[in-house]
């Protein structure tokens, strides 16, 4: 069989892999690697996707400049009301950073099929495809796929998830930190307006999350130890709906089931290393995060944003050059680490039983609520 040849080659069709692919389109001979048939707009069911993002402004612009953004439906964060678990609070007003919001709050199918129809003859799109082996030389990374069919690239880029094949195959280690929890996510329509305003509640039984969507529907994530989050799942929707209105204090009123709810566990991870042999890692290959934040999905847009840069600066040059991979690397490093630990240590902040840091953690938010100027400081780092 004939190997067909490509300068780049991505695998994961995902958001981060997607974006990346767009982003090269034109300047690269691309190839996108995804094991699912992809979604277009016009397939897009009508109930809600329960895996919702917060899509920070650089990401949205970076989104926006690939003629992906907006989405066909997306919510918008104006303010966000932060409480802890002994009468700590602070609360974030977009107005402060004279911006029209914190974040927009997006479906990952919606986004994703945004994405997917902005790629059509931009890249070669190869789905349902999956992949056999993989060979890692001086000049190219050689590929084939499981129907027998190879690929040569002179770089390859994993995008392919926290459990990466690729990454793997690399001989990458990726150390993982579980933390006991699940994330469980569902979405609700409530009985008063939201009002734009996400809400957070650090309590002894996780952190719980609302997040504003059109119309008068909320997303909830709740990270909470393994034992509660299987009991929250196991209740029928109606019941499940009715313990997340009254954890919240039955602010926005009733709640009412808009789809299934899910769970997925909670981990932090790390590869060893970002980069390898004509090998570069972006979003969840390289890195996982607490989503106490929403910060994950925006961590891996920023992979794609830098590393496309960095090889469209010089469309002549070998892109699998491992000085360049290099500055990729240097250029991520100090932004991953910056938000995994500030989510780590917020998330065992929140998670320790003693009374004393209970009262510490609580006076902080109460005190940087109060301090403008470092207040903002953090808002810029958050939201931008």
């Amino acid at each position: 069989m004939n190997q067909r040849e490509f300068d780049i080659v991505i695998v994961g069709g995902g958001l981060v892999g997607a974006s990346l692919a767009l982003a090269l389109a034109g300047k690269w001979r691309v190839a996108l690697l995804e094991r699912a048939l992809p979604l277009l707009p016009a397939a897009l069911p009508q109930d809600w996707d329960n895996r919702i993002f917060a899509i920070s402004p650089g990401s949205q612009a970076f989104l926006a400049s690939l003629g992906a953004w907006p989405p066909l439906r997306a919510g918008c964060i104006r303010e966000m009301d932060v409480r802890g678990d002994a009468g700590g609070r602070i609360h974030f007003d977009a107005l402060e950073l004279a911006s029209e919001q914190l974040a927009a709050t997006v479906e990952n199918r919606g986004l994703q099929a945004r994405l997917w129809q902005a790629l059509q003859g931009q890249v070669e799109l190869l789905a349902p495809a999956s992949l056999h082996a993989v060979q890692f030389d001086a000049e190219h990374v050689s590929l084939t796929l499981a129907d027998g069919a190879c690929i040569q690239a002179r770089l390859a880029v994993a995008a392919d998830g926290a459990n990466s094949w690729l990454r793997e195959q690399a001989g990458i280690a990726f150390a993982r930190q579980p933390y006991e929890q699940q994330g469980v996510v569902a979405n609700f329509s409530c009985q008063r307006p939201h009002g734009d305003i996400a809400r957070q509640w650090f309590g002894h039984d996780g952190i719980l999350a609302w997040l504003p969507l059109p119309g008068n529907r909320i997303s909830m994530v709740w990270s909470t130890g393994n034992q509660h989050a299987t009991e929250l799942l196991g209740l029928a929707p109606e019941l499940l709906a009715a313990r997340v209105a009254a954890a919240g204090g039955h602010g926005l009123g009733a709640f009412a089931p808009l789809c299934p709810a899910a769970g997925f566990p909670l981990s932090l991870g790390r590869a060893e290393r970002s980069i390898g042999r004509r090998l570069a890692l972006v979003g969840d290959a390289a890195h996982t995060v607490h989503p106490l934040a929403g910060q994950g999905v925006n961590l891996g847009f920023g992979d794609a944003r830098v590393l496309a840069e960095l090889l469209n600066a010089k469309p002549g040059r070998d892109p699998g050059d491992a000085m360049l991979l290099q500055r990729y690397a240097r250029s991520r490093a100090e932004e991953v680490l910056l938000m995994q630990t500030v989510c780590d240590g917020l998330q065992k902040l929140f998670a320790s039983p003693d009374p004393v840091l209970g009262r510490v953690r609580n006076m902080g938010l109460q005190l940087t609520d109060a301090l403008g100027p470092l207040k903002r400081t953090l808002m810029r780092q958050a939201f931008r």
